[in-house]
């Protein structure tokens, strides 16, 4: 269990902004040096010229949906710092809309950026942490959207439900190969005070089709203004570094900050185990 934080190095993708930037505040509170990566260069800068007054920053800013920015930034934190102790895969977006009116090139974004970030850096950084030997850990960040859906979030849900199971499975990995060190948490808030809403910004240009009627239509329009409500109505976003750092140093898998949804949940357990679909009416009574 990696408890002493001390002087260890960690790695945060998504770090300029939402739970990157307060978790990366926490860790150079706790003494640790930083490598931070993000593709908003100017909030990572101001995020980076903040915290290098309390410890050695390495930024990078890049779009962690590339493999080769995930491998480069790697190779820059160990050609600095020469280890990796904790490693938060935060980067993420949000799309709106059924999966008959989303552009399927908004699917192969979300994907990129929530789950294939995580592919690439646990690929990279796994070898590391088990070579160093010392207590290590990994936190993936998903959602309460991992376990559970709601309509009109189909490739969000996709995304996130791929998280959950990527970092199950690596938990299975890693024990099965004997890799002791290395601890994994996955993270699954409800809706917190993030920048999520303003994932277009972010939007790289390769998945850029501006063209497309879907981003004048109202479903898209009423899918904005529908994220914006729940994520500045969300919970605030300080509330969720303690719980983090807590499953950190306790070694704990599943990291549930909002348990406002256990109904829901153990309503869908009990529906797989009784092989019944969804069910739109029990969701809207409890979600209201």
């Amino acid at each position: 269990m990696l408890k002493d934080f001390q002087g260890k190095v960690a790695f945060i993708t998504g770090a300029a902004s939402g739970f990157g930037k307060v978790l990366a505040k926490e860790a150079a509170k706790r003494g640790m040096k930083l490598t931070l990566v993000d593709i908003d260069s100017d909030s990572l800068k101001a995020v980076a010229d903040d915290l290098s007054k309390q410890t050695d920053v390495l930024a990078i800013s890049g779009d962690v949906s590339l493999q080769a920015t995930v491998d480069d930034a790697v190779k820059q934190a160990m050609a600095k710092y020469g280890q990796i102790d904790l490693l938060i895969n935060d980067a993420g977006v949000v799309v709106e809309g059924n999966v008959w009116e989303l552009p399927p090139h908004d699917i192969e974004w979300i994907l990129g950026a929530n789950v294939m970030s995580q592919v690439y850096s646990m690929h990279d950084v796994i070898p590391i942490m088990k070579k160093q030997g010392t207590p290590a850990h990994i936190v993936n960040v998903a959602s309460i959207a991992g376990l559970l859906a709601i309509p009109g979030m189909p490739a969000y849900h996709t995304s996130k439900y791929a998280a959950v199971g990527l970092s199950e499975s690596t938990s299975l990995d890693l024990q099965s190969a004997g890799i002791n060190n290395v601890g994994i948490s996955i993270f699954a808030p409800g809706f917190v005070q993030t920048d999520l809403h303003h994932s277009e910004t972010h939007r790289p240009e390769r998945f850029e089709d501006k063209n497309n009627p879907y981003y004048q239509s109202e479903t898209f329009k009423n899918g904005k203004k529908w994220m914006e409500q729940c994520i500045t109505t969300g919970h605030p976003l300080d509330t969720i570094v303690q719980p983090i750092f807590d499953a950190i140093e306790n070694n704990t898998f599943y990291i549930l900050t909002d348990r406002d949804y256990d109904g829901v949940l153990k309503d869908r357990a009990q529906r797989i185990m009784d092989t019944k679909g969804p069910d739109l009416g029990f969701l809207g009574q409890f979600l209201g």
